[in-house]
């Protein structure tokens, strides 16, 4: 069997396991990412390359406009510039490497550089799930509760939540990722995806693999999910709130701060919900792709614009910044 993956594959390599199971483990993967597009590798790499630069240089721009303007230290902006730190790492897990491939052509990776991926792109991901929950939190103390929110969402607090958003996704996701890498990959060793996700890589191990997949959704329940409905609760009761208001200027202030708040959770939460709770019959290797480069790089690329865009606050920060220098 050995001679024949060899055959088949030039970039794989194998360790044999014992004689009686008679089977080869894969310990390095081929991403195929875009190699079924020849044409476009050109075109790919200016606009991956042009992609990161955006998302890179807008969330720097919100972390040092947060940093440096007194008017800026509140919590909500204190929350921004993590989520915004967040982004650029959750990013700088995969575009580097979709763009070494293209480079390169070479699409090898390690079963260990898989696995160190896998693991640090969901435990982003998840400090991100929990970082938006915490946004939501902050926004319904501000609106709802506003005498007290001095009060409530004091430095301590904020740091203690900012932290705990951090922290949360690590032993969550080394528990999964250890769990997803404990299986042996016999069937083939080529990922037909531009990084190493769950769902493909679940599709090359031998035998039966539900217990894994009913994990995943385990998993999803609790990093996705739950946040999602607190943050869909604190924005019900930030909507009831706002329609109470005396004053429809009041009430443009007031939706003009959420609504970007909610259209950043909208696009992350539905794009990753999509992905990890449609039934595996309904998996293909193209719909994984597209639905996996909107949260992995267009909802990123999205929330600065987002954020400083629709805040005058943010913009107006700006505007002093540069015209001090």
């Amino acid at each position: 069997m050995s001679h024949t993956l060899d055959k088949s594959f030039p970039h794989l390599k194998h360790k044999e396991s014992k004689a009686e199971d008679n089977i080869s483990t894969v310990t390095e993967f081929i991403l195929l990412g875009f190699s079924d597009l020849p044409d476009l590798q050109g075109f790919l790499s200016a606009l991956f390359t042009i992609i990161y630069i955006i998302i890179v240089i807008g969330n720097c721009l919100i972390i040092i406009v947060t940093v440096l303007d007194p008017a800026l230290r509140k919590p909500m902006y204190f929350f921004l510039a993590h989520f915004s730190s967040l982004e650029i790492c959750y990013v700088s897990v995969t575009v580097p490497r979709i763009l070494f491939n293209i480079w390169t052509q070479n699409r090898s990776i390690s079963m260990m550089s898989c696995a160190a991926q896998m693991c640090s792109f969901f435990i982003l991901g998840t400090n991100e799930s929990f970082l938006l929950a915490v946004m939501s939190y902050d926004r319904y103390v501000a609106i709802c509760k506003p005498l007290h929110y001095p009060l409530v969402m004091n430095s301590t607090r904020c740091i203690h939540l900012a932290a705990g958003s951090w922290l949360s996704g690590i032993p969550i996701q080394i528990g999964q990722t250890c769990e997803i890498f404990s299986l042996h990959f016999c069937n083939s060793n080529r990922i037909d995806h531009f990084f190493c996700d769950i769902p493909p890589i679940l599709k090359l191990g031998c035998g039966d693999t539900s217990v894994h997949e009913l994990s995943v959704y385990l998993v999803v329940m609790v990093v996705a999910a739950i946040p999602f409905i607190l943050v869909l609760t604190s924005y019900g009761r930030i909507i009831a709130t706002i329609l109470r208001l005396p004053t429809a200027k009041g009430q443009g202030k007031a939706f003009s701060t959420c609504s970007s708040h909610l259209l950043v959770v909208v696009m992350f939460y539905g794009s990753g919900a999509i992905t990890y709770l449609r039934p595996k019959s309904t998996h293909s290797p193209g719909t994984e792709k597209l639905l996996s480069l909107f949260y992995t790089i267009v909802t990123p690329m999205f929330n600065p614009m987002i954020y400083s865009l629709r805040n005058k606050e943010v913009i107006a920060s700006l505007r002093r910044l540069i015209l001090q220098h």
